[in-house]
């Protein structure tokens, strides 16, 4: 299974829609691949805190559209990462998984929202509902940034029957190395792949810390990036998550359930 990362550098003088048409011209280059995850709230910048309001979109608005047809065109799995939501009066951060046939999968708002320094958790509203979806490849759970320090989100995705886990993320450089050791922990403590996709850059004066991962079952980074702005690329053996968690069974040796 090929997977691909696109580690965004995110621009102040950039619009929402100069950032979409980066990303899709990235994609463009993209063929070949099975699945293609993005950052969190990419497209509005994470720190854009003034503009979630008024780039809102509901869930069929011109963003889902955009890259609905777009997974339908590669023909590939693309976990577009996260977007506010508008819905109702509320609002969310809304990450959003499509097949190949530009369907709609899965969807997370998310359940942790940042208030170090940030304003999400005012301005936005905590998701409640765990997202474990069923592909092909297995089932994926999808999770958000600030998630990563609450393994029992990952716990419970795993009892949902998660083998692959999908973090996007706008992590910022200042606690790189939590992050690092999060992406690890997270995939090692479950038995199952991790798939993350941070942003870089420097974003209303808050320098971001890139570093998305490839980690295995066993907790090895298969691939990582730096700090600019690139594709992280690999290949993953899916079976060996059956394999290794038959071989060393420490989810059948939970006492505490």
């Amino acid at each position: 299974m090929k997977i691909g990362a696109i580690q965004l550098e995110i621009k102040d003088e950039e619009t929402k829609q100069d950032r979409i048409e980066r990303v899709k011209e990235t994609l463009a280059g993209m063929q070949g691949y099975d699945l293609i995850i993005l950052p969190e709230i990419w497209a509005t910048g994470y720190f854009a805190f003034d503009s979630y309001i008024e780039e809102a979109e509901e869930l069929n608005g011109p963003f889902v559209q955009d890259f609905s047809q777009l997974a339908k065109s590669m023909n590939v799995y693309l976990f577009a990462g996260s977007f506010v939501e508008k819905s109702g009066d509320d609002y969310f951060n809304t990450s959003i998984m499509f097949n190949p046939d530009g369907e709609i999968i899965g969807t997370y708002r998310k359940i942790h929202l940042f208030r170090y320094g940030s304003q999400e958790g005012k301005l936005l509203t905590a998701g409640s509902d765990i997202a474990v979806i069923d592909t092909p490849f297995g089932k994926i759970g999808l999770s958000t940034c600030y998630d990563l320090r609450f393994p029992e989100l990952y716990r419970k995705q795993v009892d949902l029957g998660a083998e692959i886990f999908l973090v996007t993320s706008a992590w910022p450089h200042q606690r790189i190395e939590h992050w690092k050791i999060f992406n690890v922990a997270r995939a090692l403590e479950n038995q199952c792949y991790l798939l993350s996709c941070n942003c870089v850059g420097k974003s209303q004066g808050v320098l971001l810390g890139g570093h998305s991962q490839v980690v295995d079952p066993w907790g090895v980074v298969v691939a990582q990036a730096g700090e600019k702005e690139t594709i992280v690329t690999a290949e993953i053996n899916l079976p060996e998550i059956k394999v290794i968690r038959e071989d060393f069974p420490q989810l059948k040796h939970r006492v505490l359930q």
